[in-house]
């Protein structure tokens, strides 16, 4: 894509004292129009994201912000243009916001959010938004003896701040893998935590958990292989594969190594830049794997995924 279809946009997240999330209509005779969307506009040359974001927010909304950190960068391919939509949080301003390009506005709350239209570069703004930067996949216990010190360290994880976790037990026998995810997914209702099962569809249904679908399971499949309200994830390692579990309806995906790492000895890592070239191609919050901890959730947002997957960096 030539650097004159390249399109720099800054938005806000602006949230009101209870919470609630503001949101603007795109107004006819633009492309998207009717879609809901973070304010803001395009950055000029010249200006810095905080100086474009502070201008477009006066220009369209009439308030003086103060911006806030950042939330997400979100690059997105369209099919005109590669847009990058930098988010910042904004919880100070003056004025009323009004909708001075004629543009409809709504305050929002968070837990409402996903069912307002918006343009694939904002879906993942959601997500950031409502759902965790961390998503710990589990080691695999060394033996039956280990099982009870794997359940401490899970419940360590949970009270460290891990909400979503995948419990990944290759090689365990059929027997030992249900009481162990048995018992992890109490531990995860117990810290409201959400739980999903590597691989294993039918002990997922049979214990009304999510499903983590390796690569390799996802692509023989053509539909979404549980119900609606079960959460379901893909592990992707190319666009066709992010575009696979996008089209079968998965509510996340994990992609990487981002670096190398001892799970995958030898294999280099892609590097940011190619992780971010993948995560345009879908609105998917997309989790970025692979020698990454909790250090790394905040680049990690600055190239568009929801946060970090891991195993050593998420397990006490």
């Amino acid at each position: 894509m030539p650097d004159s279809r390249r399109v720099e946009v800054v938005a806000g997240a602006i949230t009101d004292a209870r919470g609630r999330v503001l949101l603007a209509r795109r107004t006819e005779g633009r492309d998207l129009a009717g879609l809901w969307e973070f304010p803001g506009g395009k950055r000029e040359p010249g200006e810095s994201p905080e100086q474009a974001l502070v201008r477009e927010l006066r220009e369209e909304l009439g308030i003086e912000v103060r911006v806030g950190p950042p939330l997400i960068a979100v690059a997105q391919q369209y099919p005109d243009k590669r847009l990058r939509l930098d988010v910042r949080s904004v919880t100070r301003w003056r004025g009323t916001p009004r909708g001075h390009e004629g543009q409809a506005l709504a305050w929002v709350p968070r837990d409402k959010l996903p069912g307002y239209a918006m343009p694939p570069a904002d879906q993942p703004v959601v997500a950031a938004l409502l759902q965790p930067d961390r998503y710990l996949v589990t080691p695999v216990p060394a033996s039956p003896a280990d099982d009870d010190a794997w359940l401490d360290r899970l419940r360590g994880a949970l009270r460290n701040g891990v909400s979503r976790v995948q419990v990944r037990l290759p090689g365990v026998d059929v027997a030992r893998r249900r009481a162990l995810v048995t018992a992890a997914a109490m531990d995860c209702a117990r810290a409201g935590a959400e739980l999903l099962v590597n691989g294993d569809a039918a002990l997922a249904q049979d214990l009304g958990l999510g499903l983590h679908l390796p690569a390799a399971q996802l692509r023989g499949l053509a539909e979404r292989p549980v119900a609606a309200e079960v959460p379901l994830a893909a592990s992707c390692h190319d666009a066709g594969e992010l575009r696979l579990a996008e089209a079968i309806g998965c509510d996340f995906a994990v992609v990487g190594p981002v670096r190398a790492t001892p799970t995958h000895p030898g294999a280099p890592g892609i590097g940011w830049a190619a992780f971010e070239a993948l995560r345009e191609h879908v609105s998917l919050p997309v989790y970025a794997i692979g020698g990454l901890g909790l250090d790394d959730i905040a680049q990690a947002r600055s190239h568009g995924a929801q946060g970090i997957a891991a195993i050593r960096g998420l397990w006490p």
